[in-house]
């Protein structure tokens, strides 16, 4: 083995647990010591693994006491995947820090155990930085099951517009416009989600029964639907027809704002955006049920119908 460090994978032939007792690290002599790091070998020097305040100088230095096998392999009981670097980091009091996310904060888990804070902070400072550098304008959950999509719902603070487009979800043929109004459909969605990011929840549904249907929700009910589809029957077939009511979803949208913090909603601006009021001779207790189970269906799915042919005289 040739280096301050030679890395190899311990395999065990037996199952038996190795021999182990306990001396002073002060005691240790030679130049280089063998470390076991969690089945992974390592040679280096005392003066490698003192040279910083650290766990590893308390241990080599006679202030606590370490563990070996009959091998005479000093043991550390901690993954081994990154004892490589924190020797690098020991030795030239800097290294390349890993790439990927993940393996930062395991390196720097094993910085914290072995009480090595210049590497603490500099895997910090790169993850922040990370942080700062991909941190997403704007994050839209796509719902994978309506368990999934009552939960986010029910535990928002926030209003709630959530998109259901599913194109394949037809066994009609589609109107001529219908692709164009449908990309339209997605293509609003996506400037509300940007323009309303932060105070507005928008979630994006592709396995429900519709094929283009917006829905609105404030403190976890439905508010209202604007559903997009109808069938419309042609000379000898049926047609689905996707139309995009951009006004209507834009007054939608609103509304929902409505329901933003406090919790509960201010009644008057409530009663100015609501439809007609009921009857004066409810009573104030119906009023506030009605308030609460009424949802709105805008343009819901509907069958229409037209012909080419002229009318018989």
């Amino acid at each position: 083995m040739s280096g301050d460090t030679c890395l190899t994978t311990l395999c065990h032939s037996s199952g038996a647990k190795p021999k182990s007792y306990s001396f002073k690290g002060g005691s240790l002599g030679d130049k280089y010591v063998r470390l076991n790091v969690g089945g992974s070998l390592y040679y280096t020097t005392v003066q490698v693994l003192t040279r910083h305040d650290t766990m590893l100088k308390a241990m080599f230095s006679g202030r606590m006491e370490v563990l070996t096998d009959k091998e005479g392999w000093i043991l550390i009981d901690r993954c081994g995947k990154h004892f490589g670097v924190i020797l690098n980091y020991l030795r030239d009091d800097t290294i390349v820090l890993p790439k990927n996310r993940q393996e930062m904060k395991e390196l720097m888990a094993e910085a914290k155990y072995y009480l090595i804070q210049g590497l603490v902070d500099m895997c910090q400072a790169a993850l922040q930085d990370k942080k700062d550098a991909y941190e997403p304008v704007c994050n839209i959950p796509i719902i994978t099951s309506p368990k999934e999509e009552e939960t986010l719902i029910e535990s928002s603070m926030k209003p709630v517009v959530k998109l259901l487009y599913n194109r394949s979800n037809n066994k009609y043929s589609y109107t001529s416009n219908s692709d164009d109004n449908l990309l339209k459909n997605i293509e609003l969605f996506d400037k509300l989600s940007l323009r309303f990011n932060g105070r507005v929840l928008f979630i994006k549904d592709v396995i429900g029964d519709e094929i283009c249907c917006w829905s609105f929700y404030g403190q976890g009910r439905k508010l209202a639907e604007v559903c997009c589809t109808s069938i419309v029957y042609a000379t000898e077939k049926k047609q689905t027809k996707v139309e995009f009511p951009e006004a209507r979803i834009y007054e939608e949208t609103l509304n929902v704002l409505l329901y933003e913090t406090p919790r509960v909603p201010d009644n008057s601006l409530l009663e100015a955006t609501s439809r007609n009021r009921s009857q004066a001779s409810h009573s104030e207790d119906d009023e506030g049920f009605e308030l609460r189970d009424r949802v709105r269906r805008i343009h819901v799915k509907r069958y229409s119908t037209y012909d080419d042919r002229q009318l018989a005289h």
